[in-house]
């Protein structure tokens, strides 16, 4: 089996705030998949797709409880393609609102670093560069 798309969906307490805080960062909106109950960021077109979804509209989809911004129930990892970009991810996220939690660290082959988003989801930024990873 192989799965060709990925929808991850995530609660938040304001949409329009959590749709401005994700456009600022670069990503574009699916409009189809938009309204006032929720925002769908495209992470990368025709494959991986976040919901934010507002709380109450989130319950809708299941009998259990939604975890609180203060908790971690999933830790989000992307990758882009530079050091570069992770900083400047990072960087833009902070700038808008959002939070760190971790410093930066430097694997020699894997550059990383973090961040909290205005609802408290953490999002891992990666740059990988496989042609220097540890063969031994």
């Amino acid at each position: 089996m192989k799965v060709n798309q990925i929808y991850v969906n995530l609660p938040v307490k304001n949409v329009e705030e959590t749709r401005a805080f994700w456009t600022k960062l670069g990503f574009e909106i699916n409009e189809q998949f938009t309204d006032e109950k929720a925002v769908c960021v495209v992470m990368k077109e025709d494959n991986i797709y976040v919901m934010f979804l507002a709380e109450e509209f989130l319950k809708t989809f299941t009998d259990r409880p939604v975890a609180k911004g203060d908790t971690t129930q999933v830790l989000l990892a992307i990758g882009v393609n530079s050091r570069e970009e992770v900083d400047h991810m990072v960087n833009t996220a902070l700038a808008n609102g959002g939070s760190k939690y971790s410093d930066s660290m430097d694997h020699g082959w894997m550059y990383q670093s973090a961040f909290a988003d205005l609802n408290g989801h953490q999002w891992e930024v990666m740059f990988a560069d496989m042609s220097k990873f540890p063969t031994e």
